[in-house]
C-alpha cells in the first residue's frame, strides 16, 4: 500500500502545498526538527573539546535523532492501521503530505519568475534570498535567475525526489527519517567554524541518505526536458563533480545541460567572494525565459515520479 499511499501525498501536496494559514496553526514538522537539532548543538557542540569529541558528539546525535524520529512514526503508523483498517492509508497520506515540497517548491520560485517579468530586479533579489543561502542584494538579473534555477533544480532533490525515494523504501518512517537528516544538514553540516566537526556526520549521512535520489532527480529532470534530453545527461555526467557536494552537481548539472545555460560560477557569500567553477560552462548566459523553462521542466519532472509511484504500485500488484 506504500506506492498509492505516495501518490495520494503527492496529489495533496501538489494541490494544496502547505497552506499559509495551516503553517500559522501549528507550523511544520521540520520546525519541530529544527529546534531539537539546535538545542543539541547548543549543548553537545563545545568549544573546548576536541574535534574528535565535538564529531562523536555530532555522530550520537544524529543517530538519536532518527532513531526517535523513525521509532515514533512507527509508532504512530501501528496506531492508525489499528484504528482505521482499510482507510488507515488515507490517513497516513495526509501525514506523509508535508515531508513532500513539489508545490511549496514552486510556489517560492513563481515570485521570483514573476517579478523579473515586472522588471521589479529589487523584489526579484528579495524574493530569491527567500530560497538561497549566497548574498542576493547586489545581484544582476543573470544572477538572480542563476540562483533560483539552482535552486529549483537542487531542491527538486531535497524536497521531492529523496521524500518519495525513501517514503516507498521505508515507508512514514523512511520519509521522515530522511527530513529530520536533511534539515540536520541545512543547520548543522556546514564546513566552517564552528559546525565543522560537529555537523561532520550530519553532512556524511545526508550526503548518503541523496546518494541515489541525486542521480534520479537528474535523470528525471533530462527526460522532462524533451528535446534538450541528450544535452542534459551529457552535461550531467561531465559536469556533476564541479559541485562541491556529491549530490548537489546532478540535479543541477542536468539542468545547465537541458537548457543550454551556465549555472554555480562565482558566488558571494556573507560579503565573500567563492570561486566555484561553472557547470555548463559552455552555456549562454541566463534569462528570464530560461527561468520559466526551468519551472515547466521542474513541473514535467514532478509529474513523471509520480507516474514511476502508479508504475511501481501497478507492477507490485502484477507480480502478487
Amino acid at each position: 500500500m506504500i506506492a498509492p499511499l505516495a501518490f495520494a501525498a503527492m496529489a495533496l501536496e501538489g494541490a494544496l502545498g502547505w497552506p499559509a494559514r495551516l503553517h500559522g496553526l501549528i507550523g511544520h514538522p521540520v520546525g519541530l526538527f529544527a529546534r531539537v537539532i539546535s538545542g543539541s548543538e547548543r549543548k553537545l557542540n563545545r568549544a573546548e573539546w576536541s574535534d574528535m569529541a565535538r564529531r562523536v558528539a555530532g555522530l550520537l546525535a544524529m543517530l538519536a535523532l532518527i532513531a526517535a524520529v523513525s521509532a515514533s512514526i512507527a509508532v504512530a503508523v501501528w496506531l492508525v492501521r489499528g484504528m482505521a483498517g482499510p482507510w488507515a492509508w488515507l490517513i497516513l497520506a495526509v501525514l506523509a503530505w508535508p515531508a513532500l515540497a513539489a508545490r511549496s517548491l514552486d510556489d517560492h520560485v513563481r515570485p521570483v519568475l514573476a517579478a523579473l517579468e515586472r522588471a521589479d530586479l529589487g523584489q526579484a533579489r528579495e524574493a530569491v534570498g527567500m530560497i538561497v543561502g549566497r548574498d542576493t542584494a547586489r545581484l544582476d538579473e543573470a544572477g538572480v535567475v542563476r540562483a533560483a534555477i539552482e535552486s529549483l533544480a537542487e531542491s527538486f532533490c531535497d524536497g521531492v525526489v529523496a521524500p518519495l525515494f525513501w517514503l516507498l523504501l521505508g515507508g512514514l518512517p523512511g520519509a521522515w527519517a530522511y527530513k529530520a537528516i536533511n534539515t540536520a544538514d541545512s543547520l548543522v553540516g556546514h564546513p566552517e567554524e564552528p559546525l565543522r566537526a560537529y555537523g561532520w556526520a550530519a553532512a556524511r549521512i545526508d550526503d548518503l541518505a541523496n546518494l541515489v535520489p541525486a542521480r534520479l532527480a537528474g535523470a528525471l529532470l533530462c527526460l522532462a526536458g524533451g528535446s534538450g534530453c541528450t544535452r542534459g545527461v551529457a552535461v550531467m555526467l561531465r559536469d556533476h563533480a564541479r559541485h562541491a557536494s556529491p549530490n548537489a552537481g546532478w540535479p543541477e548539472a542536468a539542468m545547465a545541460g537541458v537548457l543550454g545555460v551556465r549555472l554555480a560560477g562565482p558566488i558571494v557569500y556573507d560579503g565573500a567572494l567563492v570561486a566555484k567553477p561553472w557547470i555548463g560552462e559552455e552555456g549562454r548566459a541566463a534569462g528570464v525565459a530560461d527561468l520559466r523553462r526551468a519551472l515547466a521542466i521542474y513541473r514535467r519532472a514532478c509529474v513523471l515520479l509520480a507516474l514511476v509511484a502508479l508504475g511501481l504500485e501497478a507492477g507490485v500488484a502484477w507480480l502478487a
